[in-house]
């Protein structure tokens, strides 16, 4: 199956407010960019930024991720059920375990077999959405009656976030897409074969899973400030557990060892200066607007299908940050 390269926004985007994001998501639209993913962490969930775009635009629509653990099955079928009516047969849900420090340390759940949750999330909310009456009893989860009253009228495809290749082989045998992040594009032929595999292995098309990333774009020059700035975003993120073992699988543990062991030692400042410039290269998407479109285009040529820009910056002004991710977004669209 021959896929079109699609160039996604992320949403919602640092300096606009939710009711100024219609806007920026029709002209978004207006240059090319196919889709509008959102993602939650500790600022907005992941729902309302969509409903924001959803009326405004035609663009697909999808979440990056609501989180299985801190969402029953429930309230997580109305909340996909809620978008969908408002953008039907243009809505994914993206769904994903998320890390020990959101499900536990910030909702107080317990973060076990991830895997196993997403697998069982994905067939209970299968059947919600297909108006069923759900009763099911898992390893993680159990339903008891429970009946969507307003179905959507098309179906809502989920798509499975993935890190490792347990994860990754949940998403090839259930989702219809996988959602990545934290890699280099040299990384995406390895992780996609898994997940192809997988698909192939449960007897589903490999190439109907339709593979998409968020990629992280920061957009200040390189150098000084900035290259401080990129590095802590790298040791917050890089810190948490699932993808400190994400990394180490892909084999950077010789290189972000030094940057682990200062962390440990509550070292932070060495664990910031230990990240090399080589990850950063990797895993942040860097430079010119010319090198960021470049970069961009080596993930989808290595098999990424759909990818999400996530831009940012360091301005601390917020009238000058809105003006340049808005002018980096408008510079790195596909009909500039």
């Amino acid at each position: 199956m021959t896929r079109t390269k699609r160039w996604a926004l992320s949403v919602p985007v640092d300096g606009f407010s939710l009711a100024e994001l219609p806007e920026l998501a029709r002209e978004g639209e207006r240059l090319g960019y196919t889709d509008a993913w959102s993602f939650e962490a500790d600022g907005l969930d992941c729902f309302t930024p969509l409903a924001a775009v959803a009326t405004a635009t035609r663009l697909r629509l999808g979440t990056a991720i609501a989180n299985v653990f801190t969402r029953g099955p429930a309230t997580l079928a109305m909340s996909a059920a809620g978008v969908a009516d408002l953008a039907p047969g243009r809505f994914c849900l993206g769904i994903g375990a998320g890390s020990q420090p959101i499900v536990e340390a910030w909702n107080g759940g317990r973060f076990v077999r991830p895997a196993t949750r997403v697998r069982e999330m994905t067939h209970v909310l299968r059947a919600a959405f297909a108006g069923e009456r759900v009763v099911f009893r898992g390893k993680t989860l159990s339903v008891d009656g429970f009946r969507l009253g307003r179905p959507p009228a098309e179906p809502i495809p989920i798509y499975v976030a993935a890190l490792r290749p347990g994860m990754l082989q949940v998403a090839g045998e259930v989702g219809d897409g996988v959602i990545l992040n934290w890699l280099a594009a040299t990384d995406v032929p390895r992780v996609v074969a898994l997940v192809r595999e997988a698909a192939a292995r449960a007897g589903r098309d490999p190439d109907a899973v339709e593979i998409t990333a968020r990629l992280l774009v920061n957009i200040d020059p390189p150098g000084g400030e900035a290259d401080v700035g990129v590095r802590r975003h790298v040791t917050a993120y890089l810190n948490v557990p699932v993808y400190r073992a994400y990394q180490e699988w892909l084999g950077r543990g010789p290189a972000l060892g030094p940057m682990w062991e200062a962390w440990e030692r509550n070292d932070r400042k060495a664990a910031v200066a230990a990240v090399p410039e080589r990850v950063m290269q990797e895993l942040i998407v860097r430079g010119s607007m010319a090198d960021i479109r470049a970069h961009v285009q080596r993930y989808l040529d290595a098999g990424i299908d759909t990818a999400f820009l996530q831009v940012s910056t360091l301005e601390a002004d917020p009238g000058r940050r809105r003006q340049v991710l808005g002018d980096a977004l408008r510079t790195l669209a596909p009909r500039r």
